[in-house]
């Protein structure tokens, strides 16, 4: 429950005795707090002469000195106790405030040890990250000053590359590049030809074209007959005559 304190500060301590907890309340909480074992107790104060002189805490008000009273309660968890120095029955200057929690005790910091504290973790955030930042500065006379973050090479090597998704091509596209590639075609003629898939390429001069087949020669007899048929066909058949009786 300690940690590091200065000489009369005790912000970083607190106090607990478990025999009392089931016990606290308006009436035994400062006697809890009046405990010998209590750090944050002072046995000079006038709540230990009333204490030993067996008088009531109503005799508090016509003492001059310092003295406990119960500030605030809300019962069973919260009680607030405040340190202060009486110098009338009317006129009290407050020292400190002590806040019990679940019965345990802690002593309220002031304003000026909540304000040191907040700029000393301020400075040390700042300060932190300019040695961090310089420690990513690289210089070099040729190059000059540059940055040099190890953490997001390691994680651009590990981080799975994402698959980008290929768009189908347009009709346009497609009837555009078959036409490109005609044009190429027939400017650059292709001089080696693959003609089944695995065999090596040959040259286009060496593949042997088919001979044209022959067209038959026609005798004349048989041209004559032809003729003779189709100007046959044309006139069509002879009219018959009637005979005369």
């Amino acid at each position: 429950q300690c940690g590091f304190i200065f000489p009369d500060n005790l912000l970083g301590i607190s106090w607990v005795d478990s025999s009392w907890i089931p016990i606290l309340n308006n009436g035994s909480v400062l006697d809890y707090f009046s405990e010998r074992s209590n750090p944050f107790y002072d046995r000079t104060c006038n709540n230990e002469v009333v204490k030993m002189q067996r008088m009531t805490l109503d005799h508090l008000n016509q003492m001059v000195g310092v003295e406990y009273i119960l500030l605030h309660a809300q019962e069973p968890i919260l009680f607030i106790i405040r340190k202060q120095q009486r110098q009338s029955p009317t006129q009290v200057m407050p020292l400190a405030d002590y806040y019990i929690i679940a019965g345990v005790i802690y002593q309220a910091p002031d304003l000026g040890s909540v304000i040191n504290s907040r700029v000393l973790t301020a400075v040390h955030g700042i300060q932190s990250a300019f040695e961090e930042a310089m420690s990513y500065c690289r210089y070099h006379p040729s190059k000059g000053y540059w940055w040099h973050f190890k953490d997001e090479e390691e994680r651009e090597k590990t981080k799975p590359k994402a698959k980008k998704k290929e768009e189908p091509s347009s009709i346009f596209q497609r009837q555009r590049v078959d036409a490109l590639l005609l044009d190429l075609r027939q400017k650059f003629p292709p001089r080696f030809v693959q003609q089944k898939p695995g065999e090596k390429p040959i040259p286009v001069d060496q593949i042997k074209k088919e001979p044209e087949p022959v067209p038959e020669a026609v005798k004349p007899e048989e041209k004559e007959t032809v003729k003779n048929a189709q100007s046959a066909g044309a006139k069509g058949p002879p009219e018959k005559r009637m005979r005369l009786q």
